[in-house]
């Protein structure tokens, strides 16, 4: 049930010198990119109606079709289109320049995006370290970081709280008054997106914040914007899951105790009991549509799993940490995802980039001190730049 960062680079070190000459004709494989979709031009795929859809009975294959690394963006490209047209619902794209607009007031920033004439404001106050030199790496907490805070006190980095109410309240934890699907904060923005899932919408939510970040710089905000991190726990490591695979200036995910629906695979929480599964789950996070074409057995016409959720994330680094002491969290489901995920950095040589950890023995959302190890190693590596591939 665990997987150690050393235990992965023991088994990448050679595969991976010898992955990233084959994958890029000599050039290394990026670690974050610049833009939020490498895939934005690529056509999206003809969606089958569910009636179509074959049953896979085994996890769909995230490499289909990827000869070599040149292939991924356009491969993930498609999966976030299937992801999209039957889990979550669109996440749209927004034209940073034209549609964005970003303030610091004090060390709190200010994002303003406009669509249709509706404008939605975001606020995160931003924690600098006491020590260190600017622009700093930036770890952005999903509703929260529940990871401990001495992990970040010890490092000259910087961290946010992303408050996702700011867009959509779809939330068991958070309702307001009569409000239903379609009346929160993104609606005015989109309202042909009613259907939408919230998980769609959170991850639109921080891709603002970000673009405000890239549109400031580093001279107005002290954020490098090539190290940033997402994180959360829970209903929020989910979120910080789709935030981290659905937009690529994310360098570091990690994804505490996220459960079923996050990265453990519906196929397999299928089989399970008393587990968070495809028809168990929180309808507010995805669309309603997918819990009446999929459940029961026809989980098998997914025509997606969410170990492409988590292979997203591929070529940038991924972290998932589990608890087995909570069976809801289906982290038997999530081990598999895990693995079947894994084969994708593997492929392309740079398995050391992604791996998991899963031990019980702990509350809910309080890192166990025998993962403190892997976590600092992803930061140090992926946010603080120590021992980073050089171009």
């Amino acid at each position: 049930m665990k997987s150690s960062l050393l235990s992965v680079m023991k088994a990448t070190t050679i595969v991976g010198l010898v992955g990233l000459m084959a994958c890029q004709s000599n050039k290394p494989i990026p670690l974050v990119y610049e833009v939020e979709n490498t895939g934005a031009d690529y056509a999206l795929p003809v969606m089958p109606t569910v009636a179509d859809l074959p049953v896979i009975r085994e996890l769909p294959d995230p490499l289909e079709g990827v000869e070599d690394f040149s292939d991924w963006s356009r491969r993930r490209s498609e999966i976030a289109a299937m992801i999209q047209h039957y889990g979550i619902g669109q996440k749209p794209a927004v034209n940073k320049e034209e549609q964005v607009k970003a303030r610091m007031d004090g060390d709190t920033l200010i994002v303003d995006v406009t669509v249709g004439g509706e404008t939605l404001t975001l606020r995160s106050a931003i924690r600098y370290p006491k020590e260190g030199v600017a622009p700093f790496p930036l770890m952005i907490g999903t509703s929260g970081i529940s990871l401990p805070r001495q992990i970040f006190d010890e490092r000259p980095m910087a961290t946010m709280t992303y408050r996702e109410s700011q867009v959509n309240s779809y939330s068991q934890f958070f309702r307001r008054g009569n409000k239903t699907r379609g009346d929160y904060e993104f609606d005015r923005l989109y309202p042909e997106l009613k259907d939408n899932g919230a998980y769609s919408e959170w991850a639109w939510g921080l891709s603002r914040l970000i673009d405000g970040l890239q549109l400031l710089g580093p001279e107005v905000t002290k954020i490098d914007t090539e190290h940033i991190g997402v994180t959360g726990c829970s209903y929020a490591g989910k979120m910080a899951l789709f935030c981290g695979a659905f937009d690529e200036r994310v360098a570091l995910t990690i994804a505490q105790e996220p459960g079923g629906g996050g990265a453990a695979a519906w196929r397999v929480s299928h089989t399970m009991t008393e587990v968070e599964s495809l028809e168990r789950t929180d309808y507010n996070w995805f669309m309603e549509s997918m819990r009446d074409n999929f459940k029961g057995d026809s989980v098998y016409r997914l025509p997606y799993d969410h170990h492409e959720l988590c292979a997203m994330v591929c070529p940038r680094a991924l972290l998932l940490l589990g608890n087995p002491d909570y069976k809801w969290l289906a982290d038997s489901a999530m081990q598999v995802s895990a693995e079947a995920a894994h084969k994708v950095w593997e492929r392309f040589g740079i398995g050391d980039r992604m791996a998991w950890d899963i031990i019980g023995g702990h509350p809910h959302c309080v890192l166990h001190e025998s993962q403190y190890p892997i976590v600092e190693s992803f930061i140090d590596r992926f946010l603080l730049g120590k021992e980073e591939e050089k171009e």
